[in-house]
C-alpha cells in the first residue's frame, strides 16, 4: 500500500499513537529531554552496531521495497527511526501506566464512596 514509505509510516503512527499519553496520563517523556536522550543514545548506538554487524556478516538485510533508500552507512533511515521510535513508545506507555497506578487509590476512593451514598 504505501511501498517504499511502509516502514516510516508504521513508525509514524507508533509516533501518533502513543503521542496522547504525554498529555491525557501526563508521561512527561517529551518534557525531559535530556532523560530522554539519555536513554535514547546507548539503545542506538548498541542496536545500530549490532545492525551494522549482522548486515556486514549478511545475517539480514532490508528489503527495498519496503525501505526510501535513504541510508547511513549500510543502515536504512527506517531502522535508524525505529531505534528511536520504539523506547520513545515503551517510555510514554510505561510513564502512562505508572500515572494511572498512582491516581488508582484516589480513583477507587472516590468511587467506593459514591457506592456508599
Amino acid at each position: 500500500m504505501f511501498g517504499q514509505w511502509e516502514y516510516l509510516a508504521l513508525m509514524a503512527a507508533c509516533v501518533l499513537i502513543t503521542l496522547p499519553l504525554e498529555f491525557v496520563f501526563a508521561a512527561r517523556v517529551y518534557r525531559r529531554w535530556r532523560l530522554l536522550l539519555a536513554a535514547l543514545i546507548p539503545v542506538v548506538i548498541v542496536f545500530a552496531v549490532w545492525d551494522l554487524i549482522a548486515i556486514a556478516r549478511e545475517h539480514w538485510s532490508y528489503n527495498p521495497e519496503f525501505v526510501t533508500g535513504i541510508e547511513f552507512g549500510a543502515l536504512p533511515l527506517e531502522e535508524l527511526g525505529f531505534f528511536v521510535v520504539i523506547p520513545i513508545c515503551a517510555l510514554l506507555s510505561y510513564e502512562a501506566v505508572g500515572t494511572v497506578l498512582a491516581r488508582a487509590p484516589h480513583w477507587w476512593a472516590r468511587l467506593t464512596r459514591r457506592k456508599e451514598r
